[in-house]
C-alpha cells in the first residue's frame, strides 16, 4: 500500500546562489521543486511510502526531476512524459538578502496537461492519504478536472483527502479560486491554509481558531491554519492545538509552508495525537527554512532530534 498519493505539477528551477540582480555571468543552481513534490518527498523521508502523479516534458529537465524523485524513493510510474510539450521552468532571484522575486515559464508546458486520465483509480483507492493542492487546479481545465477525479475516488474508496488551499494569485483571481476550493474544501477530511487563504472560502476573523471552526463547518474533519512566525492552530471537532514555530536561524524561507504539511501528514500516518502532529510539522518546517531550496533540508527520521528529544521520533 501507498500510504501517500499526491498529484501536481514540479519544475526545473533556476535559483540565484546570491542576492542581486539577476545579469551576465550570475551563478544559478539548478534543481526542481512543486508544493506536492516537496509533500511526497517530506513524507517518503520520513518513512511512508509515497507516490507522485503529474507531467514533465521529454527533455534533460524532465528526467532530472523523475530521477530526483526516484532517489528519494518517491514512486513515479504513474508520472507521465509528454513528448510534445516541454517542463516547465521557474527562475527565481534574490534580489536582495530577505527578498525573492520568482519568474515561472509554465502556460502551455508539460505540467499543465496534466488530465484525468492520468489519474490512476488503483492507485488511489489503495492509498492511506490523498494530498491535493489549490495550485494545480488553477493550472487550467485539465488539472482542474484531474483534482476533482483523485478526491472523488479517493473519497469512493474512504481514503483520507488533505488539501493544502496554496493560493496563487498569479494564476487565478480570489473569485474563481473561491468557488473552486470551496468545491474542494467540501471534499476534504484535512484542510491546511494560511488566514488569508482561508478567507477565500470562509469569513475573515482575527482569531485563526474560529477561521479554522468555520473550515470544519463545510465538511472536513480537521483543520490546521498555518500563521508563518505565529506558529499554527488545528482545530477537529474533538478539541484544538497550539504550536509555537521551532527556533532555528532562517537561511531560506521558501518550501516550509509544504515541509510543514508533509510533517503533518507523515504524523497522521504515525498515529499521532493532535498536538504531536503539529510539533512534528513544526519541526519540518524549521528544518526547511535552515537550508536553501525547497526540499533540500527537510528532515529523515533519524535527524529529527537535532531540534527536539525523542518526542517526535516516533
Amino acid at each position: 500500500m501507498t500510504a501517500l498519493v499526491t498529484l501536481g505539477e514540479t519544475m526545473a528551477v533556476l535559483a540565484a546562489d546570491r542576492p542581486g540582480r539577476l545579469a551576465s555571468g550570475t551563478s544559478l543552481r539548478l534543481g526542481f521543486a512543486g508544493a506536492e513534490a516537496t509533500v511526497a518527498i517530506g513524507v517518503s523521508r520520513l518513512g511512508h511510502a509515497a507516490s507522485w502523479t503529474g507531467r514533465v516534458g521529454a527533455d534533460s529537465a524532465g528526467t532530472m526531476i523523475l530521477d530526483g524523485l526516484r532517489s528519494e524513493a518517491v514512486d513515479v510510474t504513474r508520472a507521465r512524459v509528454d513528448d510534445t510539450a516541454p517542463t516547465g521552468l521557474m527562475l527565481r532571484e534574490r534580489r536582495t538578502p530577505d527578498h525573492t522575486r520568482v519568474t515561472y515559464y509554465r502556460r502551455g508546458l508539460a505540467g499543465s496537461r496534466l488530465d484525468p486520465e492520468d489519474i490512476d483509480p488503483e492507485l488511489v483507492a489503495r492509498a492511506r492519504v490523498l494530498h491535493v493542492t489549490g495550485i494545480t487546479p488553477a493550472l487550467g481545465a485539465g488539472p482542474r478536472a484531474a483534482v476533482r477525479r483523485a478526491v472523488d475516488l479517493a473519497r469512493a474508496a474512504g481514503v483520507t483527502v488533505s488539501l493544502d488551499l496554496n493560493y496563487r494569485a498569479r494564476l487565478w483571481n480570489r473569485e474563481e479560486a473561491g468557488a473552486e476550493l470551496t468545491h474542494l474544501v467540501t471534499g476534504a477530511d484535512i484542510v491546511f491554509a494560511g488566514p488569508e487563504e482561508a478567507s477565500l472560502v470562509v469569513p475573515e476573523a482575527d482569531d485563526p481558531a474560529a477561521m479554522a471552526r468555520d473550515l470544519l463547518d463545510l465538511g472536513p474533519r480537521e483543520a490546521v491554519l498555518k500563521l508563518g512566525a505565529r506558529g499554527a492552530v488545528a482545530v477537529t471537532h474533538g478539541g484544538e492545538a497550539v504550536q509555537d514555530i521551532v527556533p532555528v536561524t532562517p537561511v531560506d524561507p521558501i518550501g516550509a509552508g509544504d515541509a510543514f504539511v508533509a510533517g503533518y501528514l507523515a504524523g497522521l500516518l504515525d498515529g499521532t495525537d493532535l498536538p504531536g502532529r503539529l510539533l512534528l510539522a513544526a519541526t519540518c518546517g524549521a528544518f526547511a527554512v535552515a537550508s536553501p531550496g525547497d526540499w533540500e533540508g527537510l528532515p529523515r527520521r533519524a535527524e529529527l532530534d537535532l531540534l527536539h528529544g525523542a518526542d517526535v521520533t516516533r
